[in-house]
């Protein structure tokens, strides 16, 4: 195990080296970067103030257009191409892309992320400051599909091929199939405002007045905020924990020992909570990794979205659409971390757990 371990720390950094790469080879090459963001602000400003002087600046501006050279750049017309040399330094494009990547690479070994662009920031401050948000979503929502998901599935393996089974699968086959942010866009319809009710906010995690509340109105308040996400979230997340669990139990249920605790004369209830329990449980807990980081970095970031909610997945959304590279790379590069770190957890639990599995031998 010592030596899958160590095989599998040293594939994290050009895994790691691989991603950043891709990613920042795709956003070099997308137009819009943050020396356009600036001048499309800019000429909106300028535009404006055309329209309150009645069109004598835009003569200025083609004055500046007329004298200045040709730009790389969108809406870079009548911009004093010396300002633009200085945007271009300030933001680091006044050297080679390869080796902007290289000194990104070499700052982020040592978690050295820099400064936001348009946050006036540094990055990993704004990351601790989103990251909780997302954990606690996450964790609320792994509470609630375990609590779920294992009854259910147990539920199903000792009724397997009943109405019961027949049609909590079918339910499972809809949830697996359809998205969570559909049926987050579902909720928000019917209950936060849409065409039917508005029961649940549907922005933020707490309301205006949270700071006059007293603790309980605060928790209360908390929570009333938290049910649409998370309800959105643990439906479409509940389904292959509830398949896992089932198929482990109906596994455990067809071996020898169960059979013998059977002759013996032992009520079902003792053979299914006394012995099943804790062998068929154990490879589902061993899951516990892998579920989060499904939960995480995939359904959490588009509900942070749709909801308002101020974690990582917001902050990386905003970022992208403005943007602001550091904070869109250090976010990468973090989750990525965070994600390879968990994945080699919930493998190596599941080795633990089982000693069946031999991780190393299958990757020869």
């Amino acid at each position: 195990m010592l030596t899958y371990t160590l095989h599998r720390l040293l594939l994290m950094i050009p895994t790691l080296l691989g991603i950043m790469l891709i990613n920042f080879v795709i956003v070099q090459a997308a137009p819009g970067g943050p020396v356009e963001q600036v001048l499309s602000k800019l000429r909106g400003q300028s535009s404006d103030l055309d329209s309150r002087l009645g069109g004598a600046g835009a003569d200025t501006h083609q004055m500046q257009s007329s004298s200045g050279s040709e730009s790389v750049y969108r809406g870079a017309q009548g911009i004093d191409p010396a300002f633009i040399k200085e945007l271009e330094k300030q933001f680091g494009f006044d050297q080679p892309a390869y080796k902007r990547f290289i000194i990104m690479m070499k700052n982020y070994a040592i978690f050295d992320f820099g400064n936001s662009y348009f946050r006036d920031t540094s990055v990993i401050k704004l990351v601790l400051q989103k990251l909780p948000v997302s954990i606690s979503i996450g964790l609320w929502t792994l509470l609630l599909v375990y609590l779920i998901s294992i009854p259910l599935g147990i539920k199903k393996a000792v009724t397997d091929g009943s109405a019961f089974d027949v049609w909590t699968s079918a339910v499972i086959i809809v949830t697996y199939a359809v998205p969570s942010f559909l049926f987050a866009l579902f909720l928000i319809v019917l209950f936060a405002g849409g065409s039917f009710f508005t029961i649940f906010p549907l922005r933020g995690l707490t309301s205006e007045d949270w700071d006059t509340m007293t603790t309980l109105s605060k928790i209360l308040d908390y929570l009333w905020h938290l049910i649409l996400p998370i309800s959105a979230m643990v439906i479409g997340g509940f389904a292959k924990l509830t398949l896992l669990t089932k198929n482990s139990f109906l596994e455990e249920i067809s071996k020898q020992y169960v059979v013998t605790a059977r002759a013996k004369g032992l009520t079902e209830n003792r053979i299914l909570y006394g012995h099943i329990f804790r062998n068929a449980m154990l490879i589902v807990i061993a899951g516990f990794p892998a579920a989060f980081i499904g939960i995480l970095f995939t359904t959490s970031l588009l509900i942070e979205v749709l909801f308002s909610l101020d974690g990582l997945g917001l902050l990386g959304f905003e970022s992208a659409m403005n943007r602001d590279y550091p904070v869109m790379f250090g976010t990468l590069y973090i989750y990525t971390l965070i994600g390879m770190f968990l994945h080699l957890i919930g493998d190596l639990t599941y080795m633990l757990v089982d000693r069946r599995i031999d991780l190393a031998a299958s990757r020869g």
